[in-house]
């Protein structure tokens, strides 16, 4: 919400999941034996959309964001002079037409940044080889449970 003009935040299904019944948008775990071939523990669905209880799955991250239209038309809308506080038009002051491009690189700007913030916050450290070295070891544990 740190966005300019961004308005509406949604994760993965976000509203809809809500208007779902519980069985509707679970993730179920299934398990294929790695030395075979297989997967080890999976999930077929990501309504979870990568978080369960605050932990990350490993899915993907679905991210939606609804933002407010351009405010300068080409239509000069009602206005008041600051000056005689008589009314007037707006001006025309832009000339494109839609800000989503730009929106969805910041976007994905920000989304990176709070993952790094998360990242830092969980490994410590103070330079990104100290991280990395942090991160190896939490996998290392992660695979003794």
């Amino acid at each position: 919400m740190s966005i300019q003009a961004v308005k509406g935040v949604e994760i993965g299904l976000g509203f809809e999941m809500a208007r779902r019944l519980g069985a509707e948008v679970m993730d179920e775990i299934f398990y294929e034996p790695p030395e075979a071939g297989g997967r080890g523990f999976f999930r077929r669905t990501n309504f979870a959309v990568a978080w369960k209880g605050g932990i990350s799955t490993g899915q993907p991250i679905v991210l939606r964001a609804a933002m407010k239209p351009i405010s300068t038309q080409l239509r000069p809308l009602a206005s008041v002079d600051v000056v005689s506080k008589e009314a007037s038009k707006a001006g025309v002051e832009r000339t494109d037409i839609t800000a989503v491009p730009a929106a969805g690189v910041v976007g994905e700007a920000v989304v990176g940044f709070e993952i790094a913030r998360a990242l830092r916050e969980k490994l410590g450290g103070d330079c990104l080889a100290e991280m990395q070295r942090n991160y190896t070891a939490y996998l290392g544990q992660l695979r003794t449970f």
